[in-house]
């Protein structure tokens, strides 16, 4: 048994077309990507939400690049608050920001500081609640792998304050 379906040319055209323009893996490298994964971890703590800042994210695109030469990981010392992460295969935007929040059982919020023996200061910035702006960027390093920055204004992690 067969079976046809009789469907004007134009219109198996434009499904064919639409079909052409939808990506066929989704990167999660966008900027809404990136403000996504850092607000779903906002929220779980009752933080309001960041959003994507054109000028916070030119500088962390500019250091991302300059990262990439041979993707040791060193903080700029810029104006900015900074999280950075470097994987030897690809690492999409989501992939780091999910490493950063994964640092979120080693935050005890009682004595406002990480279980010791462990890193939490990652967290607490995607989480802290007087950054509103966020920038971040991906760059393919020169030795294999990529690199990710996220930078966040206003700066913070300042010792003896919490987060949230």
């Amino acid at each position: 048994m067969s079976f046809r379906m009789n469907v004007p040319l134009p219109l198996v055209f434009l499904i064919a077309l639409t079909l052409a323009l939808i990506p066929l893996s989704v990167s999660q490298d966008s900027p809404q990507d990136y403000v996504d994964a850092h607000n779903a971890a906002r929220s779980q703590v009752g933080v309001g939400p960041i959003a994507w800042d054109e000028t916070v994210a030119s500088y962390a695109s500019n250091y991302a690049n300059t990262l990439a030469s041979d993707c040791t990981l060193v903080h700029s010392g810029g104006p900015y608050g900074e999280n950075l992460a470097q994987a030897s295969a690809d690492l999409t935007g989501t992939d780091a920001v999910n490493l950063w929040v994964a640092e979120e059982p080693n935050y005890d919020y009682s004595s406002n500081s990480c279980v010791p023996g462990t890193v939490c200061g990652h967290y607490t910035q995607v989480v802290w609640s007087n950054s509103v702006q966020l920038g971040c960027a991906k760059a393919q390093c020169a030795t294999g792998g990529t690199v990710v920055t996220c930078n966040y204004n206003p700066p913070r992690n300042v010792a003896g304050q919490r987060p949230y």
